[in-house]
């Protein structure tokens, strides 16, 4: 099963893109004490999604009783806002339909990996920008997320940034009007969600310095946060299962999920 967000056929930029069509697919995790949901946004650089930053991931929160939804967002060829006004509408999608599927809309989370952790810092730092003129009753709820997890997140467009990231949502040369607004830490403040974050400092593709500027950001105006640096593993590890000391990251996310109320 799966929804589409917007509730109709989104036009595609070319032939052949119904893949591209942004939809959620849920995995409902059975007798949820907290009624907590995450949306999942995988990595990709804003070319595809990941597969084993998905599904995978959504089966491991079901283990910890979240329910879960995978977001198919918008990649290239689309461009900024299409990616960031898909996040906006599966978190108003989801609180929308949060008593029919017996969720907790005050209990709406997203978490991210690489450029979806981009998306879910944009999310959460721009949840009141205006990305769609689309109006109806779903647009009537809140997009800000009520907590977010970032996965050696791509964070800034000025420095130590991913290029490829940055040129299939922006294009190429996008002005630096364009950049400052997509680089996450330029826009935190207190209304910016709690968040845990992980990265490795061997990250030789989105370099650690990204969460490191997210969280200095969070600090600054007193967002709690928690952040885990691991010295060694490649990008794009997800679960990390193959290896023992990044892999500790989902026993340490739980913990702090379980401080929020969500498991």
């Amino acid at each position: 099963m799966t929804y589409s967000i917007w509730g109709e056929q989104v036009p595609c930029l070319h032939p052949g893109d119904q893949e591209n069509s942004p939809t959620l697919v849920p995995f409902f995790a059975e007798g949820s004490a907290s009624k907590a949901a995450v949306i999942v946004c995988p990595g990709g650089g804003y070319h595809h999604r990941a597969n084993h930053e998905g599904d995978p991931i959504a089966c491991w929160l079901n283990s910890l009783g979240i329910s879960a939804f995978v977001l198919h967002y918008r990649t290239a060829p689309y461009q900024h806002p299409v990616p960031l006004a898909d996040a906006q509408r599966a978190i108003r999608f989801v609180r929308f339909h949060a008593k029919e599927w017996n969720l907790d809309k005050e209990k709406i989370g997203i978490l991210g990996f690489s450029a979806g952790g981009h998306l879910a810092a944009s999310v959460s730092t721009l949840s009141q920008l205006r990305t769609t003129d689309r109006e109806d009753v779903i647009e009537l709820e809140s997009a800000r997320p009520d907590l977010a997890v970032l996965c050696y997140p791509v964070i800034s467009f000025l420095e130590h940034y991913h290029e490829g990231s940055m040129v299939n949502l922006l294009g190429e040369n996008p002005s630096q009007e364009l950049r400052m607004l997509l680089s996450c830490e330029q826009n935190v403040s207190t209304d910016t969600p709690q968040t845990f974050l992980w990265h490795t400092a061997a990250d030789a593709s989105v370099p650690v310095e990204n969460s490191l500027s997210y969280a200095a950001a969070l600090s600054k105006v007193n967002v709690p946060y928690e952040m885990h640096i691991f010295p060694h593993g490649r990008h794009g590890l997800g679960l990390a299962s193959e290896d023992p000391v990044v892999g500790q990251w989902t026993n340490l996310c739980p913990s702090w999920l379980a401080q929020q109320r969500f498991c």
